[in-house]
């Protein structure tokens, strides 16, 4: 025993011999597991530890089980709010149909009439759209079956790829909503190269697809440039250069480089076909290589932002900018690099519209796919596949859409009305959860024996 131990560490009490530090820290000790014995007696609860139960050894701690990261998590909210956007966009169905309307009149005396004309009214429209944008059971033929699947996935293609381009952005902090003006840019160059250069197949498309990316690529760059280098917002930049794009397309068809011979509307000439995507199914369906180039993208965006060194900087810059810029991370290049990346997804978009679907280039090939791709990449929580799926289902909707309207006489417009619910849900992760009494992220439970355990996000986060 050293000389320190033999020092005294408390005062004597009740005639007792000095203690030394050693025996201090073993009588301390012993009172501790005095009063946690006491307390467990008399039903108390402890306090929670100040780590995560994960590290305090003894196997996995419940809230880390895959129900528990289910219940907790984006994707079930995602889910969600596309199930409750359908339930009420049934309702308004129900409530604007004729039917019902004539129904409810006598309500009080025979309201099964009335709920049975609503149930009619709404399983009708969805079992329609379903029929025009996945199956149609009464289709002649296997290929007339599946014929809606395709136009889904071909609808999907553009806005994948733009809707990719708006995500990467998000992750790197930066709020794109210019993939509009660069799927027009990007349509442009890739139409210029497709109905002016007449080349061997194969080169021909590997050219248009890259003049498509060089185009949206340069028109988000300069907001990443003029973001960086000035301060200027980016929101305000993108949606100003929508504009421009679209003015400067309508210009470009005007001028005899664009537009086609002989013709006085703003439409350009064919595009060859060596510079077109080939058909994925053959003639008979719409669907073109186009869609196999979306997925490519998407594995390159999931590599992109989860296995590269570049992925990890433009995500540590939409995190914190101060934070990556303290530990030697360039933001400035980051925000001109993530534009860059951004507008040449949009680019391949254009492409797909330009040389896939309409085969000439006019003021409108870009439809409202920029703008949807913005929904696309919220619903798809700025991950990659995530937004794979929130494309495909948004193509769908639009796919079977047309059907809907044509089969039911509900209007296309329950449809935007449906998508504009899943974005205000999306945008309200707590109103979803309190709705279908979800635990939220970090929230408490009840383990074995009565005693409180914490998720690791909210407890033990410094550790």
């Amino acid at each position: 025993m050293s000389p320190q131990d033999d020092r005294p560490a408390t005062p004597a009490t009740d005639g007792d011999a000095p203690l030394s530090r050693r025996e201090a820290k073993e009588a301390a000790r012993k009172d501790e597991v005095r009063l946690e014995n006491a307390a467990e007696t008399a039903g108390g609860e402890l306090p929670p530890p100040a780590v995560p139960a994960t590290g305090l050894g003894g196997g996995p701690a419940p809230e880390s089980t895959l129900l528990q990261r289910i219940m907790t998590g984006n994707a079930l909210v995602a889910f969600l709010s596309v199930v409750l956007s359908l339930v009420l966009g049934g309702l308004l169905i129900a409530v604007t149909d004729e039917n019902v309307a004539r129904a409810s009149s006598y309500f009080f005396s025979r309201p099964q009439d009335t709920l049975a004309a609503a149930w009619t009214a709404a399983s009708g429209a969805y079992i329609a759209l379903f029929q025009g944008a996945v199956f149609n059971v009464q289709g002649e033929t296997f290929a007339r079956m599946i014929y809606p699947l395709t136009q889904t996935l071909t609808v999907a293609t553009p806005l994948i790829c733009a809707g990719l381009g708006v995500a990467l952005a998000f992750r790197a902090g930066l709020f794109n909503i210019g993939a509009q003006g660069q799927i027009l840019i990007g349509a442009t160059f890739a139409g210029w190269v497709g109905f002016t250069l007449h080349l061997p197949a194969g080169i021909h498309l590997l050219l248009v697809v890259l003049a498509g990316m060089i185009g949206g690529a340069i028109w988000a760059g300069i907001v990443g440039v003029l973001k960086a280098r000035t301060g200027a917002h980016e929101v305000i930049l993108t949606i100003m250069f929508n504009y421009i794009a679209v003015n400067l397309v309508l210009y470009f068809l005007s001028t005899p480089a664009f537009q086609r011979p002989g013709s006085t509307n703003p439409i350009s000439p064919q595009l060859d076909a060596t510079a077109l995507y080939p058909p994925l199914l053959g003639a008979g369906f719409r669907l073109h290589w186009g869609f196999v180039v979306a997925v490519l993208a998407t594995f390159f965006v999931a590599w992109l932002l989860n296995r590269s060194t570049v992925g990890f900087e433009l995500r540590a810059i939409g995190a914190n900018p101060s934070a990556a810029r303290t530990a030697g991370i360039s933001v400035s290049k980051g925000y001109i690099l993530a534009m860059a990346i951004a507008g040449a997804l949009a680019g391949l978009a254009g492409v797909a519209q330009v040389s896939g679907t309409e085969k000439v280039l006019t003021s409108g090939v870009a439809a409202s796919f920029g703008f949807d791709a913005i929904t696309v990449a919220l619903l798809g929580r700025s991950t990659p596949w995530g937004t794979f799926a929130a494309g495909i289902l948004f193509g769908a909707f639009r796919a079977g859409g047309v059907t809907m309207q044509a089969s039911t006489g509900t209007s296309i417009d329950i449809v935007l009305v449906v998508q504009s619910l899943i974005v205000l849900f999306i945008a309200a992760p707590p109103l979803v959860r309190a709705l279908f009494r979800l635990p939220a992220p970090g929230a408490s439970r009840t383990g074995k024996g009565g005693s409180t355990t914490r998720t690791p996000a909210s407890t033990g986060a410094a550790a």
